[in-house]
């Protein structure tokens, strides 16, 4: 493991299976090396093109998702035991996975993460996947990648792809459509 990764992804000490942190790993490690986005950009870009004047950044929003999911992994583990259990490797994985394809899909303009060409073709979650199997990674945590945006609406998921879908959805759609009332 790169000593640039695991300054951005403490959290992927939580993966116990070895061979699995090392593809997750190696996975954004590629995704720097073919990005123009370095690993101190992820910390200052916003995480969402897609709302104005954002001033979360991508690995705030990254690792708050990781974060929430292993949560919620493990809640399910606790409460629904053997009806539902939770690979908290794959969830993990997956959840640090999830916007690896953004590194590909942005470019910088004027000091601005802005979408590029490549990334108006493909979305980050085609492109993540296609670097993640590039390292090996196995098909239930592409699946996650694969499903953890709006393009996995057309198919059924997994219940850790779920898990990262939905961690990912509550900390961004309140800042994209968010009711404030003024009193």
């Amino acid at each position: 493991m790169s000593k640039e990764v695991m300054g951005l992804w403490p959290e992927l000490m939580w993966i116990s299976d070895e061979e699995l942190r090392e593809k997750t790993s190696r996975t954004w490690e590629l995704a720097l090396e073919r990005s123009v986005l370095t690993a101190e950009d992820l910390k200052t870009i916003p995480f969402t093109l897609l709302v104005p004047d954002l001033k979360v950044s991508f690995m705030s929003h990254k690792r708050a998702v990781v974060h929430i999911a292993r949560d919620a992994g493990n809640k399910c583990n606790e409460f629904f035991g053997s009806d539902l259990p939770v690979d908290m490797d794959v969830l993990i994985a997956g959840a640090i996975l999830a916007d690896v394809g953004k590194l590909l899909e942005y470019v910088m303009k004027d000091g601005k993460a802005i979408q590029g060409v490549f990334g108006k073709y493909l979305r980050h979650p085609f492109s993540g996947v296609s670097l993640a199997e590039e390292c090996g990674v196995p098909a239930e945590v592409c699946h996650i990648i694969a499903t953890h945006a709006g393009e996995g609406d057309m198919v059924k998921r997994t219940t850790e792809a779920y898990l990262v879908h939905h961690a990912d959805f509550m900390t961004f759609l309140p800042f994209k459509n968010r009711l404030v009332v003024q009193s």
